[in-house]
């Protein structure tokens, strides 16, 4: 298992001065500014070469035959057996973005183009990309780890990248924790030139195509819909070998778990999570949902004491924090699936992002008073990307009193974190249906920089893939070719998506209101964590770095302030950050 690293020098004349670098940030060079960040889990291979371009990339292609199909026609067919790298490079090289595009699957590639470093995401963010500049040389790598080892960078704490993460729990654009080094976004291609120059394309973007389209008649919306999701799926399956798909008995995963039963000639394995029997869980409906599937299906017990233990070691695989509570969960099931043989592993992640999930109420609601009259001069009046930072309940409102005054002080010049919402909200290019605004930034937010890099990252850990159907990027396109009455129909969430696999399903599965996991982060905090998170937050390593305000943190263990009734989800937000920057000696 491997990332890549790549190093393009300003006087591409002397290829060993970004050699060099890529030695500096622990990679094997295997081509001149090409190389492999060895024993770090990831599919990293090259390098490929195409029309004098050389390439290094973590890829995997859905649909090669179009893509073959698409260079034949363009008169320059590829290998039947190159490797998917390769088969990328040589539609970017052929065809350009108009070639990314036509690409399905999961892909980062960086490509040395003469002088020029162009990197590709794919279209919603499977694969995580970051750059960086110093000494006149440009290094990309789907490493953060390497790029924090360049000593050229000489990287310490981006106190902008703190604040948004303890608002969202998880970073929502290209900002990173490692000051100066950026992600590349998904469905963008970046041009980073000798001189310093960035150019980027964005080759892909969902938009709002209704074209007429009515909700009277919603037959021709769900079969579509229905059509796409089963290849989608077929798709991501793996040849002639057992599948895994984790199901926790909603009805996104509960969907994927059928359609893999129905399209796969192969056995199909299923994996629930379980906290305890005392907890509200979902486990009745998974059960049933295997049952009727006749999948091969295992409940994990996931204890307190297990997420202490291996909290910290799990925050270490991820590029960026993500304050999940269901992380350790996560990998656990990730070592169960890889433990059982199964190299490949389905989720149902993507369907309230795309389709329409509860957490938009807020927002809606939201609006609705913001249209009465006279509501723009109430005090309680915001404006929607304000008030979307406000509806994810995390530490934003508390950051006057979480946060150091030498930490809100040197944020004061810092952008805004609505700057990362306001574009899908309230810009001039917004999509026009609220509820499309909505899932659009979903989609681009926490889609791309928290569910998707979270289950690569844990899933690649384990010599897993994971992949998700319904984040496929025509699933995607159709979905906002939909009337908005028809993914909130009446009071309910996500019909649509519903309607179209009705059929697959038992009505009480599909009928069902969300109810989601109950994770007992609480009782955690209060017990095997307790200590932990004390040590941690508390310590010297902590005090040193000078982010939060003691006196904040201790109110907030004993659970008094004004924290309640969400105390235990904001300080796993600081135990989380707290573990990944030691994690990355920061």
């Amino acid at each position: 298992m491997a990332r890549f690293c790549v190093c393009a020098a300003s006087e591409p004349a002397h290829p060993g001065v970004a050699d060099a670098h890529l030695a500096r940030m622990g990679a094997r060079v295997v081509a001149p500014g090409l190389g492999l960040v060895p024993n770090e889990p990831g599919t990293a291979e090259g390098p490929f070469e195409a029309a004098g371009m050389r390439a290094v990339g973590e890829v995997t292609l859905h649909n090669r035959a179009a893509l073959r199909a698409a260079l034949a026609t363009d008169g320059a067919p590829a290998p039947s057996g190159c490797r998917d790298g390769e088969l990328l490079l040589r539609c970017w090289a052929r065809l350009g973005a108009a070639g990314v595009a036509l690409a399905e699957g999961m892909f980062a590639l960086a490509v040395l183009d003469g002088a020029d470093l162009v990197l590709i995401r794919d279209h919603v963010g499977a694969r995580t990309l970051f750059h960086a500049r110093a000494d006149g040389v440009w290094a990309a790598a789907t490493s953060l780890r390497a790029l924090r080892r360049w000593p050229a960078l000489g990287t310490r704490v981006n106190l902008s990248a703190v604040r948004s993460f303890l608002t969202f729990a998880y970073l929502p654009g290209d900002e990173t924790l490692l000051e100066g080094v950026h992600e590349v976004l998904p469905g963008r291609v970046l041009r980073l030139a000798a001189d310093g120059g960035v150019t980027e394309t964005v080759y892909w973007e969902p938009r709002e195509r209704l074209d007429g389209a009515s909700d009277a008649e919603p037959g021709g919306h769900v079969l579509g819909l229905r059509a796409l999701l089963e290849e989608a799926t077929a798709r991501r399956l793996p040849a002639a070998e057992a599948v895994g798909v984790l199901l926790s008995g909603g009805i996104d995963s509960s969907l994927v778990t059928a359609l893999a039963a129905k399209l796969h000639g192969h056995p199909v394995h299923t994996y629930s999570i379980s906290f305890g029997g005392e907890l509200p869980n979902e486990l009745g409906y998974s059960g049933l949902v295997a049952a009727h599937c006749h999948t091969r299906h295992r409940v994990l017990t996931v204890s307190g004491t297990a997420v202490a233990a291996r909290l910290a070691d799990t925050a270490a695989l991820l590029d960026s924090p993500v304050g999940d509570p269901l992380t350790v969960p996560n990998l656990l099931l990730a070592e169960a699936v890889a433990g059982d043989g199964l190299t490949t592993v389905l989720n149902g992640e993507g369907g309230d992002p795309v389709f329409g999930g509860p957490k938009n109420l807020p927002m809606l609601v939201q609006e609705m008073h913001a249209g009465s009259p006279g509501a723009a001069g109430t005090p309680w009046y915001e404006d929607r990307a304000t008030a979307y930072l406000r509806s994810y309940r995390k530490c934003w409102t508390d950051l006057p009193r979480l946060l150091t005054p030498d930490a809100l002080d040197a944020l004061g010049s810092a952008p805004a974190p609505q700057r990362f919402v306001a574009p899908y909200l309230t810009g001039p290019d917004r999509m026009p249906h609220l509820l499309n605004q909505l899932l659009h930034c979903n989609l681009r937010t926490k889609g791309a920089h928290h569910i998707l890099t979270k289950v690569e990252r844990l899933t690649a850990s384990q010599g897993l893939e994971g992949r998700a159907p319904l984040f496929d990027r025509r699933v995607v396109d159709h979905a906002f070719a939909v009337p908005p009455t028809l993914k909130l129909r009446g009071t309910v969430e996500k019909w649509v998506l519903k309607e179209a696999v009705r059929d697959l399903l038992p009505a009480t599965v599909v009928d069902r209101p969300k109810s989601g996991m109950r994770v007992p982060v609480q009782q955690w905090l209060g017990g095997p964590l307790r200590e932990l998170a004390g040590d941690l937050l508390l310590g010297r390593a902590a005090r040193r770095r000078g982010l939060f305000r003691p006196d904040t943190v201790r109110t907030w263990m004993r659970g008094e302030g004004t924290l309640l009734p969400r105390q235990g989800g904001k300080l796993w937000l600081l135990l989380t950050l707290e573990l990944w920057l030691r994690a990355y000696d920061l």
